[in-house]
This record gives structure tokens, sequence and C-alpha cells, in this order.
């Protein structure tokens, strides 16, 4: 008797020990609507990224210097600078927002990140290449538009509630004037309720 009490207690024991063991996430699927709302918890997530992107990109298209321009004018990704408290990824910001403006074909884009790779093509052409396909320094397009931000945020938590704030806010400036010609910002603001999560 005092066995088979025994062994009962140690599969009950593996038991308990095997339920607190470690849990990963093993399974997964496909989310067909990657602009459904994505609120899993209370950072920045991609959703807050396309209404942002989606909102500024309207504003900036129908300001007076893209919607009159003869040409599209020629636009120079900076720095979205992140002053949260959150590792943003603000690189992703700014490209979609490069990507959007391209696509309405109203816009064209200066690579700033691709200028060395640039030069040094140019030098091994020179080199290397046939003289009838060479390309030559000294006759890249130059940027009309400087475009750049900023990216703040406010946290307030009372009791359960929190409330998170984002402002991202984004300027146009003429490279040649130093005018600055557009400049809107978009809020969001989330609100939480904390919960027990777990056994």
């Amino acid at each position: 008797m005092k066995n088979i009490t025994l062994i009962i207690l140690m599969i009950t024991g593996l038991s308990v020990l095997s339920g607190c063991g470690p849990k990963a996430f093993v399974k997964g699927d496909y989310d067909n609507n990657v602009n459904d709302a994505n609120l899993l918890n209370d950072k920045w997530s991609e959703s807050d990224m396309q209404k942002v992107v989606r909102d500024l990109v309207a504003s900036a298209t129908g300001s007076y210097s893209i919607a009159n321009a003869k040409r599209p004018p020629v636009v120079m990704v900076t720095r979205l600078q992140n002053k949260t408290s959150e590792h943003i990824d603000t690189q992703s910001i700014t490209d979609m927002v490069r990507v959007e403006l391209m696509r309405g074909g109203r816009v064209q884009f200066v690579d700033k990140a691709a200028r060395e790779d640039i030069a040094e093509e140019i030098e091994y052409q020179k080199n290397n290449a046939a003289r009838n396909s060479r390309k030559e320094g000294g006759q890249q397009t130059g940027a009309d538009f400087i475009l750049n931000g900023r990216l703040d945020s406010i946290v307030q938590q009372a009791g359960r509630d929190k409330s998170v704030y984002y402002k991202v806010t984004m300027q146009m400036t003429n490279l040649k004037t130093g005018v600055m010609v557009w400049s809107d910002y978009k809020q969001l603001r989330k609100r939480f309720k904390k919960q027990r999560v777990g056994l």
C-alpha cells in the first residue's frame, strides 16, 4: 500500500513539475491581414506605424510643394529621432514613408546610405568598365528637399490603467533656401488595463 501511495505521489509531482516548466511559442500561422490592429502589448507596433505613415504621407502629398511641383521633387530622408523610452526601429518608419511616397509617383528620392557604394562603383568603372558604359562622377541629381522628424511618447499609469501616447512629427525642408515647406504630426493614444497573466 505504501508503494502504491508513493508511486501516485511521484506521478502527481512529475505532472506538476512538467506543467511549471518553460513554455515557448511552438505553433504558428500566418495572419491574413497585416492591416488588422495589433494590440498584444503596450509597446509600439506595426499597427501604429501603418496609421502614422498613412496619414503623414497623405498630408505630404497634399502639400503645396509636392502637389504643385512641375516635376517630382527629389527628396533625401535623413533620420527620425526616437525620443521615447522604447527601442523603436525608426528606419522602418522612414522606409515605409519613402516607399508610400514613391508609389504615388509624386516624389523621387536620393539614397544617402548608398553614396559610398555609388562612389566605389564609379571608381571601379573608371578603371574597368567599357568606355561606352562608364558612369562618371559629378552627374548625380541633388536633393531638393530633406525629410526628417521625431517620435515622442508620454506614458501615464494609475492603478491598473495605463495610457500610452505617441506623436510622430515630420518636416520637409528646402535644401536651397533652408525654408521648411511642409510639416505635420500624427498622434496616437492607446489604453490598456493590467490583468493577471499565467496559471
